[in-house]
């Protein structure tokens, strides 16, 4: 698992530059699913949804300050523990569940610190907190194994070799290429400024777009005026961490192979996106763009079908279903995602259950404008700052897409639409225009219903909810729609 990965960014899958050849290889050989989506755009609630298999509305964690209330019945480790797994956990964590829960736990890495073995390692560290989340403009003065995802994968082999015969779930869960966005020799050098493909827009569409994104974005220019100046060097950076990425990979599959016997499972996956440039912003915080939304992933290895690249809408909610059904365990009550271990095998899927996804955004309460200044959990004054804060993740917004259009409605009263095809980086809203008042009209429908299909069933009472195979709960009329052109 990476963290603030953005899809689309290896030439696999239509990215010029060439970020990530062995992952591209494991998709080649296996499943990608380009149309993946977080059930949201911040670490926590994402990977809650990821062991739970539920949205942030329902497992109710809804910021990256409150893992603790999450809400649900079993996870994904209660499954692997009740099929006979040994658990194994190397990385960042970000999560509800913490080394007690493990039976090998390496960590916690963050972002810019994780434990450390020698002095070089301890430098390194505090040379990554030094850089205070920013962007390096020269390569990183430290080796290799000094970066926080080859001490991970050192840590994660480690893990398959003390495991014996007895299956295992092994999560290794890698910090980058989330800022700070830093990367050594020879991989700085790998990806040229002048050879980063360009970004659609600057600053001024996240100005154009205002309320949390002008806010964002002023935030932004005071505390570092000259930020984005350096796109350029921002993106090449990231590309670079990308094939770092891409070489622990391939230390971690290719060591995986050769010590262990029996069937084998590679998931590879990411939390949220990055915006990585576009709209003149970094990392990540306001609205639902498709850059923040959209995810890498790929199943490869036994019981997946190799060569496929499917067109299904798939979401990180999904995968705990997939497991309970590989293992042969049943769905625990409340998850909300569909089992996709019929696609891993090749077998077609009904439209209307996969021809329509939807995520959420928000702490809830009443959205700040562009204008105010609540107490945050940093100071406005300095160059310090977290995007994702009590201005950017106040109010709600949901999204649905189905096709090339994607709906997004807010607390606010206020929505956006959007023709993908036409419009990938969401800068012509469509909401208001009478031409599109019907196909509005379509998809505030399709909310209505993803939303009434998302109505929790945990805790179970005394009535026994109606629970369909693979969990492949179809939406009404959703085929039919499909079938016809939308306008």
């Amino acid at each position: 698992m990476t963290d603030q990965h953005r899809a689309g960014f290896t030439a696999g899958s239509g990215f010029e530059l060439d970020t990530m050849p062995y992952t591209d290889g494991l998709a080649g050989d296996g499943l990608r699913f380009p149309g993946a989506y977080t059930s949201s755009p911040a670490c926590v609630p994402a990977r809650t949804s990821l062991l739970t298999g539920r949205f942030p509305s329902s497992h109710k964690v809804t910021q990256n300050s409150n893992a603790e209330h999450a809400y649900y019945d079993h996870d994904l480790l209660d499954v692997l523990r009740s099929a006979g797994y040994r658990l194994s956990f190397s990385g960042k964590p970000h999560m509800h569940r913490g080394p007690d829960d493990f039976d090998f736990w390496a960590g916690p890495y963050y972002h810019t610190a994780g434990p450390a073995e020698t002095d070089e390692q301890r430098a390194f560290d505090a040379w990554l907190d030094e850089l205070d989340h920013g962007v390096a403009m020269a390569p990183t003065p430290f080796p290799l194994e000094c970066q926080l995802p080859h001490r991970i994968v050192d840590r994660a082999l480690d893990a398959l070799d003390s495991a014996g015969d007895e299956p295992q779930f092994l999560w290794v869960s890698m910090p980058e290429p989330h800022n700070p966005y830093q990367v050594p020799e020879p991989y700085f050098s790998m990806f040229a400024e002048e050879d980063v493909p360009p970004r659609a827009h600057g600053a001024e569409a996240a100005r154009a777009k205002g309320g949390h994104w002008l806010w964002l974005q002023r935030l932004i220019e005071e505390k570092r005026p000259d930020y984005d100046e350096h796109w350029r060097r921002y993106r090449a950076n990231y590309c670079g961490m990308l094939r770092l990425i891409d070489d622990q990979i391939r230390r971690l599959v290719d060591h995986a192979r050769s010590a262990l016997h029996g069937p084998l499972l590679v998931v590879l996956l990411s939390d949220h996106g990055d915006y990585v440039g576009e709209y003149g912003l970094q990392r990540k915080g306001a609205g639902l763009p498709e850059v923040l939304m959209r995810i890498p992933m790929i199943f490869h290895g036994d019981g997946v079908r190799s060569g496929q690249v499917r067109d299904e809408l798939v979401s990180l909610v999904d995968v705990l279903p997939t497991v309970c059904e590989i293992v042969g365990v049943p769905i625990p009550d409340g998850v909300q995602g569909r089992s996709l271990e019929p696609l891993l095998r090749g077998e077609p899927a009904p439209s209307d259950v996969f021809s329509s996804i939807y995520a959420e955004r928000g702490y809830g309460g009443l959205t700040y404008g562009p204008d105010e200044r609540p107490p945050l959990h940093f100071p406005y004054k300095g160059r310090t700052f977290d995007e994702l804060n009590t201005v950017t993740q106040s109010g709600a917004s949901r999204m649905v897409r189905r096709g090339d259009h994607k709906l997004v409605v807010h607390s606010t009263g206020e929505g956006e639409l959007y023709d993908l095809r036409a419009d990938p980086t969401e800068v012509v809203d469509l909401f208001d225009d009478p031409r599109h008042a019907r196909l509005r009209e379509k998809l505030t429908w399709l909310m209505l219903q993803w939303t009434l299909r998302l109505q929790d069933t945990h805790p179970r009472g005394a009535y026994d909810p109606k629970v369909p195979e693979h969990h492949w709960n179809p939406l009404p009329g959703a085929a039919t729609d499909q079938r016809q052109r939308d306008g």
